[in-house]
C-alpha cells in the first residue's frame, strides 16, 4: 500500500540524555509526508503536500533539537487547557480563585496553556490504503500551579487521500493528500474543569524547486465571515465588532495579530481560511470544525520575520477563563473534541 509510517532519531535536547524520535507518515508514490515529534508536545515539524507536479513544504518549525529548545514562538504547539492569554494568569472557577504562572512577562499574562514541550506517548499506529494515522496521548495529573484539574489529551494525526475528507473539493484531489488533525481532551478528575483548545501552526510556501521561503508580503489571506474582536495593549479582548462578510486581504506590508469569532453558516459545520501564494497561485486551506463546543475562533498572526503566518483555530476567545467566551466546562469524564485539516488547492 502507498502509505507507510517510519521513525528516525531527531537528536538530543540540551537537557536530555535520550534522543527524540521523529515519526514520518508518508505517501510513497506522491512524496507527501508529515514529520511529528511525540516527546516534544506532539508537534508537527514538517508538512509536505503536492500540488500538480510540485511538492510544497508548508510548515515553519524548528529544524534542530537546539532550535526546538530555544524556540519561543510556539511553532506547531497544541494549546491546552487554554489558548492565547489569561489576564495576569488569574481566574475564578466554581467559587475558587486560581493563579497560573505568568509566562508572558512583558504583558503580565499566562500564555498558551502548558502541554507545549510535554512528552506525549504513542498510543497506536495505523496504515491503510487511504491513510496513515498516528495517535498520541498526554496524561496530566493536576500538578501544575494554578490548574489542579487532571486531564488526558489525545491528538490524532492523519495523512489522508484528500478525496476522503468530508470537507472541500478540488479538481485534481484524487492525486493529492491532506493533513487531518483531531483532538480529544477528557476531564479525568473528580470535579468540573474549565477547558479550551487551540493549535498554533505557522504556514509558508517552499516549492521543491526553490531554496527560500516565500515572504507573506507575496500572499493573500481569505477569511470566512467573522466578527473581529478588539484587543487592548496587552492583547486582552475589549469588545466584539460588527459582523464582516468573507474577505480577501493582501498581506503586503500588513501586520496581523487579530482574533476573529467565526460566523456560522447555515447547514455547514466547518470553516476554511485560505492562504494564497501570488507567485505560484497555489492555495493552502486551513479548515476547522465549527458549531457548539468546536473551533469557533480564529487567530491570524504575522511574525516580524514575515516568512510565515500563524493561522490558529481555537475553541475559545482570548482570556476565556475570565470572560467565558467559548469556554467549555467539563464534568468528570467529560470530553472536548474536534478536528482541523490542511490541504492544497
Amino acid at each position: 500500500m502507498p502509505f507507510q509510517i517510519t521513525t528516525q532519531p531527531f537528536g538530543l535536547l540540551p537537557t536530555d540524555t535520550a534522543p527524540l524520535t521523529e515519526y514520518l507518515l508518508e505517501h510513497t508514490e506522491t512524496g507527501e509526508f508529515l514529520a511529528i515529534i511525540p516527546e516534544f508536545g506532539a508537534i508537527l515539524r514538517r508538512l509536505v503536500l503536492r500540488k500538480g507536479h510540485h511538492l510544497f513544504a508548508l510548515i515553519e518549525a524548528p529544524d534542530s533539537p537546539q532550535a526546538l529548545a530555544a524556540d519561543e514562538s510556539y511553532a506547531s504547539a497544541f494549546l491546552y487547557p487554554f489558548p492565547s492569554r489569561i489576564r495576569h494568569g488569574i481566574y475564578s472557577f466554581d467559587g475558587e480563585d486560581y493563579a497560573l504562572k505568568m509566562n508572558e512577562t512583558q504583558r503580565n499574562n499566562a500564555l498558551h496553556g502548558f502541554v507545549h514541550r510535554q512528552p506525549f506517548s504513542v498510543v497506536s499506529q495505523e496504515v491503510t490504503d487511504t491513510h496513515a494515522q498516528l495517535v498520541l496521548r498526554y496524561d496530566y495529573a493536576g500538578d501544575t500551579f494554578g490548574y489542579p484539574f487532571p486531564f488526558a489529551l489525545t491528538i490524532t494525526y492523519q495523512l489522508v487521500q484528500a478525496n476522503t475528507l468530508d470537507y472541500g473539493s478540488s479538481s485534481d484531489i484524487d492525486r493529492m493528500c491532506a493533513l487531518r488533525v483531531s483532538y480529544t481532551a477528557q476531564n479525568t478528575g473528580l470535579t468540573r474543569s474549565p477547558a479550551a483548545f487551540g493549535w498554533h501552526p505557522y504556514f509558508t510556501f517552499i516549492q521543491d524547486t526553490e531554496t527560500t521561503r516565500e515572504m507573506v508580503d507575496n500572499m493573500t489571506i481569505s477569511l470566512p465571515a467573522h466578527s473581529p474582536i478588539g484587543l487592548d495593549e496587552n492583547l486582552i479582548p475589549t469588545a466584539k465588532g460588527a459582523v464582516q462578510a468573507e474577505e480577501t486581504l493582501p498581506l503586503h506590508e500588513r501586520e496581523l495579530n487579530n482574533v476573529f469569532l467565526i460566523e456560522p453558516v447555515q447547514n455547514q459545520s466547518y470553516s476554511e481560511t485560505v492562504l494564497q501564494s501570488i507567485k505560484t497561485g497555489v492555495r493552502l486551506i486551513v479548515g476547522q470544525q465549527t458549531g457548539e463546543g468546536k473551533l469557533n475562533y480564529l487567530v491570524c498572526y504575522t511574525p516580524p520575520r514575515r516568512d510565515s503566518i500563524a493561522i490558529e483555530p481555537l475553541t475559545a476567545n482570548v482570556d476565556a477563563f475570565n470572560n467565558g467566551e467559548g469556554l467549555a466546562v467539563l464534568d468528570p469524564g467529560g470530553i472536548l473534541s474536534g478536528a482541523m485539516w490542511v490541504r492544497l488547492d
